[in-house]
């Protein structure tokens, strides 16, 4: 499928540098400088919209305001200079599907647009996959782990959405904050050591997961 992506994004060097990388994907790119060319074109409906949040005139956030009250299930990854939780915090509750803060690699966006693309517009219900890892069988709609002798492996709740949050997002270097806000929603103003236990349960129960700590910043599924 030739996904359609506009681009907000006012610094002219960057903006030309990210058009490239998503055209290289074979998809079709539409950049705009500025809030107000993108405003104007909010009608045209492309499959995903990447905003800069600080954009001279209109805003991301009023830019993704706009979008969501048009068409609420469209896709939006925000991009910013402003690395801060509130910045996160307010672009997740306004509808918001992800989160990059410069700078950041042009292909780390390549993957996260790609793995959103899919879960957004795949024709297979994501609780109807059946994730295959090493040697477990992962059921999203059972909720249930299960090794090659088809045995239940017993996980908790938290256990299980953190096992499936990594992955959909597998090969990723997640940050903690990023984490705790899919699994644990965005109110949750807990110790972020919950996600280190739980991590480390994970990595007790299902031995044969190969989930990297990133020091200083998060954790990553790799592939088996």
């Amino acid at each position: 499928m030739r996904y359609s992506i506009y681009l907000v994004e006012d610094e002219e060097d960057l903006n030309l540098l990210l058009k490239s990388y998503l055209e290289k994907e074979g998809w079709e790119v539409t950049s705009f400088l500025t809030g107000g060319e993108a405003e104007a074109v909010i009608e045209d409906r492309p499959h995903l919209w990447i905003l800069d949040i600080m954009l001279p005139g209109i805003d991301g956030y009023q830019l993704l305001a706009k979008i969501k009250e048009r068409y609420p299930d469209l896709p939006v990854i925000f991009i910013s200079a402003r690395d801060s939780d509130l910045d996160k915090i307010i672009g997740l509750e306004r509808g918001s599907d992800d989160y990059l803060a410069k700078p950041f690699s042009p292909r780390e966006l390549v993957i996260r647009a790609r793995k959103l693309l899919e879960r957004v517009y795949s024709p297979q219900d994501r609780h109807e996959q059946v994730f295959l890892y090493d040697v477990y069988k992962i059921d999203p709609a059972k909720r249930a782990v299960f090794t090659e002798d088809d045995l239940e492996i017993e996980l908790t709740s938290k256990e299980f959405d953190l096992l499936l949050y990594l992955l959909e997002n597998i090969q990723l270097s997640l940050a903690r904050e990023q984490i705790l806000t899919a699994v644990w929603g965005i109110d949750y103003f807990g110790t972020d050591r919950v996600l280190d236990v739980l991590i480390r349960r994970l990595r007790k129960k299902l031995p044969g997961l190969r989930i990297e700590t990133i020091y200083g910043y998060g954790y990553r599924l790799v592939k088996s």
